[in-house]
């Protein structure tokens, strides 16, 4: 069996809502590859979804992939089998609610049925160094998405 593509996926927001950013780590052996993206816009919840979402997209075939997340929303989503009873139960929370970011979670449940997904949670700000490297191009990404929302000064 071939090696598993590793994915470090985080994300970051300066107020919630507000200004955030996603960033994601790829490992495959010693190969790295790095991705992040901001919105001026958002939630934590949604970054931390876009960033397992980008990451998964920018595998190119089906692969095993072990996907390493510090966020249990999403997490437990896919473990916990949440994913499935919001779908069964048309979108719906257990109090009947819509579930929030359902356009980012039917494109991510898309994602992890291209590939043989194994999931494992990681404590935040712990010191594991792809988590930390993740954190930080999302943090980035944050700050890049809020200066786009400063008034731009004329020469």
């Amino acid at each position: 069996m071939s090696e598993a593509v590793e994915l470090w996926a985080d994300g970051a927001c300066s107020g919630n809502p507000g200004p955030g950013g996603w960033g994601a780590v790829l490992r495959l052996g010693d190969h790295l590859r790095e991705l992040s993206g901001g919105d001026p816009q958002t939630t934590n919840n949604r970054m931390e979804l876009t960033a397992v979402l980008e990451g998964l997209r920018a595998i190119t075939r089906p692969v095993d992939v072990v996907i390493h997340v510090d966020s249990s929303y999403v997490e437990r989503a896919f473990t916990q089998g949440w994913l499935q009873t919001w779908r069964r139960n048309g979108w719906r929370t257990a109090d009947k609610k819509p579930v929030k970011n359902r356009d980012l979670w039917e494109q991510l449940a898309g994602e992890v049925e291209r590939h043989r997904v194994t999931w494992k949670r990681v404590k935040g700000h712990s010191g594991v160094e792809l988590n930390e490297r993740a954190d930080a191009l999302a943090v980035a990404a944050c700050a890049g998405a809020a200066s786009a929302l400063l008034p731009q000064s004329g020469a």
